[in-house]
C-alpha cells in the first residue's frame, strides 16, 4: 500500500451520483492511497459546489470553467463568475473546457469554439493550466490549442499517437483513465505505450468511466489502481513507477503541494 500514491487529475465528486454518501466516499479515497483530487466544474452553476469541496477537504483542489455542453449559456455574467472564481484559494486550473461534437443537440460548434478560445485566452493571461475536454473534435481542438499556447492537459485523451505527439511537443500533458483497461481500446493502448513518462497523468472522470473489471459502475479515484496496473503492463514498468511519475507530473502541472 505504501507504494500507491494516486493523484486523480479529473473528477466530479460534486455530481449528484455522490449526494447520498459523498463524505464516506471521499474518506475511502484517502484510506486507499489517494493523495489529491482535482475537482472539475462544468459551468457557473456548479462552481460553488467545487469551491466548497476544495474548502472542506484539504486534498481536493478545484478547476473552474465552462464545459462545451453549456457553451450556449455562456453569457458575459457566466464568464465573469468563472474568471472571478479562478482567483479563489485552491483553484489550480481552468476547466473543464473544450469542444464536444458528439451530440447533435449540443451548442453550435462556432459557439463552442468561441467559448473555448476565450477561456484559453484567460488561462494564458493568468498563467493557470487548462483541463481540456475533446470529444469528436480533434482537428478544431488542436487548431485552437495551436493558436493559444497554454499549459494544460487533454483529459480523457482519445486521439491518435500522432495527435498525442503534437500535443506533447506543445507542452501538454495527456490524461488517461479507465479506457486503457477496456479490451477493445487499441488506440488508447497505443497512446499509453507511446506517451513520454513526464507527460502522463492519471484521471478518472468520476463518477464516469470506471475501469475493467468494474466498468459500468460508479467510478471513484481509488479505482485508478486498475488503470495504473494496465498502464504498467502496457509500458513494461512496475506499477510503483506509474504512481511515482504521474504524481510528480500532477504536482508540477497544477502546482500541488
Amino acid at each position: 500500500m505504501n507504494q500507491i500514491h494516486i493523484i486523480d487529475t479529473h473528477a466530479h465528486y460534486g455530481s449528484e451520483a455522490f449526494d447520498a454518501d459523498r463524505d464516506a466516499v471521499l474518506a475511502a479515497q484517502w484510506q486507499s492511497g489517494v493523495e489529491a483530487i482535482v475537482e472539475q466544474s462544468t459551468g457557473p452553476d456548479d462552481i460553488g459546489r467545487v469551491l466548497n469541496l476544495a474548502a472542506r477537504y484539504p486534498r481536493v483542489f478545484a478547476a473552474v470553467g465552462i464545459h462545451p455542453e453549456f457553451a450556449a449559456a455562456a453569457t458575459e455574467e457566466a464568464f465573469e463568475r468563472v474568471f472571478a472564481a479562478a482567483s479563489q484559494p485552491k483553484v489550480v486550473a481552468v476547466g473543464e473546457i473544450g469542444l464536444d461534437y458528439h451530440y447533435e443537440n449540443a451548442a453550435p460548434r462556432e459557439v463552442q469554439k468561441r467559448v473555448f478560445a476565450r477561456q484559453l485566452a484567460f488561462a494564458a493571461q493568468t498563467g493557470l493550466p487548462v483541463s481540456v475536454h475533446d470529444r469528436d473534435a480533434h482537428a478544431d481542438t488542436m487548431e485552437l490549442l495551436r493558436r493559444c499556447r497554454v499549459r494544460g492537459v487533454i483529459h480523457c485523451f482519445s486521439g491518435s499517437v500522432e495527435m498525442m505527439q503534437q500535443a506533447v511537443a506543445w507542452g501538454y500533458y495527456i490524461g488517461l483513465g479507465g479506457v486503457v483497461t477496456f479490451r477493445n481500446a487499441k488506440k488508447a493502448a497505443a497512446v499509453a505505450a507511446a506517451v513520454p513518462a513526464d507527460r502522463l497523468l492519471l484521471e478518472t472522470d468520476a463518477p464516469y468511466m470506471a475501469p475493467e473489471p468494474l466498468r459500468g459502475t460508479r467510478c471513484e479515484s481509488r479505482l485508478l489502481v486498475y488503470t495504473a496496473r494496465a498502464l504498467a503492463a502496457i509500458r513494461g514498468v512496475p506499477e510503483a513507477e506509474i504512481y511515482r511519475v504521474t504524481a510528480e507530473n500532477a504536482r508540477r502541472l497544477f502546482a500541488l503541494p
